[in-house]
């Protein structure tokens, strides 16, 4: 998300009195609470990073609220920033400031190991097979606009997809880049599947991916936090701590 070669200036934050990162606490493994209570996740450990680069730690706290009162706390100046995986509108970048995209959410194909049909490496060896995807998702959207030649074949939710894509009544699936590996690697697939191609991004049909909110009128701590974020990519600690809650990878 950042290139190694772009050397951003950090801001002068001497007189930040303190910095309330505002995030959830049942968003696994974005964000939740360990056995022993402890703010936990991706983002959690990726804040305290940025608070460590910063040299801030003394005046970073970070603060678990429900979803859906985030932003009002941060308008009402309870907080400084969110980390919450909030996806980037219109209409809250007309009420907030936002940091540069520091993870894509990427859309995967799985297909079945069994396929004997499915001859190559690439999207193109599916054609010929039924590919399972979730009705009225953006990932249906997607296959249709990337992929129109692909014969799809639409579920009603997620589960009955795998479920098809396990038993071979579709031969492969097109889905959320950040669920589907961690069910492949997992127990209930029961080792029938591997990821296929890609990873796909697209900003029209996914958003821009997580990003950093911050509330309006406050741009040195933006400029702040996408230096630490730039900071972080090139020294190999925003690879540390995503391969420490993605062991399978997104990409």
């Amino acid at each position: 998300m950042f290139d190694a070669r772009e050397r951003l200036p950090r801001p002068d934050i001497s007189a930040v009195v303190r910095v309330r990162i505002l995030t959830t606490a049942d968003f696994p493994p974005f964000n939740f609470a360990d056995q022993t209570g402890r703010l936990s996740g991706f983002n959690v450990d990726l804040a305290r990073e940025i608070c460590a680069e910063l040299k801030l730690e003394a005046k970073c706290q970070i603060q678990a609220l429900p979803f859906d009162e985030l932003e009002k706390a941060l308008e009402s100046g309870a907080g400084e920033a969110v980390m919450a995986g909030v996806a980037v509108t219109p209409d809250l970048r007309k009420r907030f400031l936002f940091s540069r995209p520091y993870l894509g959410i990427p859309a995967r194909f799985a297909r079945n190991r069994s396929a004997a049909t499915i001859n190559g490496d690439t999207a193109a060896a599916l054609g010929g097979n039924s590919v399972g995807v979730v009705k009225g998702t953006a990932h249906q959207a997607m296959l249709k606009a990337f992929f129109p030649d692909l014969a799809a074949t639409p579920f009603d939710s997620y589960e009955a997809m795998l479920d098809a894509l396990k038993s071979g009544k579709v031969k492969a699936v097109f889905a959320d880049g950040l669920r589907l590996p961690f069910w492949v690697a997992g127990e209930a697939s029961q080792n029938c599947c591997a990821l296929f191609d890609g990873p796909y991004l697209s900003q029209k049909y996914l958003g821009e991916g997580l990003s950093v909110m911050i509330r309006k009128g406050d741009p040195v701590l933006v400029a702040a936090f996408d230096q630490a974020l730039a900071e972080l990519s090139r020294n190999g600690r925003l690879q540390d701590i995503y391969l420490r809650y993605f062991p399978n990878g997104l990409y």
